[in-house]
């Protein structure tokens, strides 16, 4: 696409004040995001890519976790020096942004007053969030690079505040974060983990387009995954079901 990748640089503080410490701040860049809040430390955006929030910002508006949007433009303060952050995962020419403002971010679905000819393109910015988490710097950084930081490494876990846009590339997603959802086209990839299989596992996935036209199985997968029985739960949980059915039909025949 030949445009310019940027990056946006998670702000992290603990006991009030910025990680210095150019080892432990990679490191805690670094932490996958289930273990930051679902904030990332590294947040690449690149014009007219999908993203998806990672936490609910107006609900009524539909504009909840998962939610998935088009990034349109990122607002920010120019860093008084460059900064570059040594990594394979970007490109050499990868801006990379520590004074994050907002994003501007297309929601097709958001229910906005189309009234407002300032809201009618559903752009709606998306500022940062602030979460707080735990982590262990003896974990981050053993032995004698755990010592160099400065930091009580004694203490069990450690507190940190992070501030970040709460956002994900969503190129892909797991079949937990579909659900409920209405796709256009999908990719699915029906390889599933070892360990006994739910129905939702197959179903979720397969049932997120309306024509059969719409859906992409990437690759081979064991026809089995598709013949999964349900589990004493679920066919209990569909018995209690059927019974309140059929108690409805009967309370209310008259009515319907």
């Amino acid at each position: 696409m030949r445009l310019t990748p940027i990056v946006c640089i998670a702000q992290d503080y603990i006991q009030g004040k910025p990680v210095d410490d150019l080892r432990l701040r990679k490191a805690i860049l670094e932490l996958p995001d289930n273990k930051t809040e679902h904030l990332p430390g590294y947040l690449p955006l690149v014009s007219e890519m999908p993203v998806s929030l990672t936490e609910n910002i107006a609900t009524e508006l539909r504009l909840s976790n998962g939610t998935r949007g088009i990034f349109r433009q990122l607002v920010y303060n120019e860093s008084p020096k460059d900064v570059r952050y040594h990594d394979q995962n970007f490109p050499l020419n990868t801006k990379f942004i520590k004074q994050t403002k907002y994003a501007l971010v297309k929601f097709h679905g958001c229910k906005l007053d189309e009234k407002l000819p300032q809201l009618s393109s559903k752009i709606v910015s998306i500022a940062f969030s602030e979460q707080t988490f735990l982590f262990a710097a003896k974990e981050l950084l053993p032995g004698n690079a755990a010592k160099a930081t400065k930091i009580n490494t004694k203490t069990t876990k450690l507190t940190l505040k992070r501030k970040a846009l709460p956002l994900i590339p969503a190129y892909g997603m797991t079949i937990h974060k579909s659900r409920g959802q209405t796709l256009g086209k999908i990719i699915v990839d029906l390889v599933m983990p070892p360990g006994p299989l739910e129905v939702a596992s197959v179903y979720v996935p397969l049932s997120r387009v309306k024509r059969l036209n719409d859906l992409l199985i990437t690759h081979p997968f064991e026809f089995g995954t598709l013949q999964v029985k349900p589990s004493t739960a679920q066919i209990e949980e569909l018995k209690t079901l059927d019974k309140i059915a059929q108690s409805t039909r009967k309370r209310f025949q008259f009515i319907l």
